[in-house]
């Protein structure tokens, strides 16, 4: 049971009028007769409240949520009380979210039900705890209100940014082969990429005959092959020091998660492989790219885990690692972070030689308060100085790209904020124009 301040307010009235008696004796009977009916009406609204339990209160929300981005909790309501009442509902979300605002006060006419729907964004991967829903009921008398407790206690998965797939969807299909009437091509036996066993026929290549197959069924059967169109495509994710600078909230590293996973998407869309490599001071994961039905579910998997470190990424173990485990001629897209070009220099021969066998596309961060900040004018001569600084900064991200282009290697400066759309338009990009 919580008293109302209502209550509180008539009990400093009723204790006035009693005093007031002291010199003027009606206004004692006058308090005493309020006093008994505030009693008479206390009694009332707690019989309204507690003759039954009237409500009842459940959450919906995804088994998942999305890192980054805002997401659904629905929240329902039931009143079984024949009378009308005000609810305050209390949520009891997460603690990361450090947040007050998740309090909402609704009114339910008589046996009515009702919902109410609210957003949570959150910024790191892992398991966040709700845990129950607090509702307040009051009638209309409004003196006192009743708590209800209800739900369960309930544990999601902050996954990395699925729901933009659907968003860039689009862009994953624009400019798409089959849109243009290009079908695919099926030989038998010219080719390198399996597709399905079929019965023989007259004229298919005897070569192809796959004897187990035949053995099994009791008559010939042979492999068909596609020509081999798919790509193979690498994230890789430096998980170093570099990668734990913040933006909105996000590090670096969760950004480059989100880009990683939309890219993976798009390019199996595309009928491209998919793969992921992570790293600091040794290789971490390695997911061998492929295009299988239901493979995204392990790409998300892969990324789900990630998590940064407090040391100096080894690119030479890195160059080990790729030669050693990638063998065909793939993308591979760097997500790593400089802070300036004698940071780029200290890795730059590692760099020379991931692209040797590989096309590699190096993308790093613009600092977005940093632009923002330069294009203010100056109001002193402190500003000027601080803005010189800043415009050195700048220069030497833009000499990054110049000194990677100049030894064969594709770069990609970009804010936090724009990574993933940019992502994807210098894939397509490279892409249309076979560059990989």
């Amino acid at each position: 049971m919580f008293i109302r301040a209502r209550f509180y307010y008539i009990v400093s009235v009723i204790i006035l009028t009693l005093g007031a008696g002291h010199w003027w004796s009606p206004l004692f009977v006058v308090g005493k007769v309020m006093l008994a009916l505030l009693a008479l009406v206390f009694v009332a609204d707690c019989v309204l409240l507690w003759h039954r339990r009237g409500i009842t209160a459940s959450r919906e929300c995804s088994e998942r949520f999305s890192n980054g981005d805002e997401n659904d909790v629905l929240l329902h309501i039931d009143s079984t009380y024949a009378m009308g009442v005000k609810l305050d509902v209390i949520d009891e979300i997460p603690p990361v979210f450090q947040r007050r605002d998740i309090q909402f006060a609704m009114s339910l006419a008589a046996r009515q039900s009702g919902s109410i729907t609210y957003k949570l964004r959150p910024t790191e991967r892992g398991v966040y705890s709700f845990g129950k829903i607090r509702v307040f009921a009051r009638s209309f008398l409004g003196l006192v209100m009743r708590r209800y407790t209800c739900g369960e206690p309930l544990d999601v998965k902050v996954y990395p940014s699925y729901l933009m797939l659907n968003r860039y969807e689009l862009l994953a299909m624009r400019n798409n082969l089959t849109e243009l009437g290009i079908k695919r091509i099926r030989r038998a036996g010219n080719n390198t990429e399996f597709e399905q066993i079929k019965d023989y026929v007259q004229g298919d290549d005897y070569r192809t005959i796959n004897w187990k197959a035949s053995a099994r069924r009791h008559q010939l059967m042979v492999n068909v092959y596609t020509d081999e169109r798919s790509q193979q495509i690498y994230n890789v994710i430096d998980k170093g020091r570099v990668m734990q600078q913040a933006f909105d909230g996000m590090t670096l590293l969760d950004y480059s998660i989100n880009a990683s996973l939309m890219l993976s998407y798009v390019a199996i869309r595309k009928e491209d492989k998919a793969g992921l490599v992570t790293f600091d001071d040794e290789l971490d994961s390695y997911i061998p790219a492929d295009k299988r039905p239901g493979y995204m579910q392990n790409i998300l998997e892969g990324l789900y885990a990630q998590e940064t470190t407090f040391g100096e990424s080894d690119y030479s173990s890195l160059c080990v690692n790729v030669n050693r485990l990638i063998s065909k001629r793939s993308l591979l897209v760097l997500y790593t972070n400089f802070s300036g070009v004698a940071s780029l220099n200290r890795q730059l021969p590692y760099l020379r030689q991931l692209n040797k066998r590989n096309r590699l596309l190096v993308v790093f961060f613009a600092d977005a308060e940093l632009v923002d900040y330069l294009k203010k004018h100056p109001a002193d001569t402190e500003e000027y100085y601080h803005h010189v600084i800043a415009e050195k900064m700048a220069y030497e991200k833009r000499l990054i790209v110049n000194t990677l282009r100049q030894q064969g290697i594709y770069a990609l400066l970009t804010t936090p904020q724009n990574l993933s759309i940019d992502v994807l338009n210098r894939y397509l990009e490279m892409k249309s124009r076979n560059l990989f």
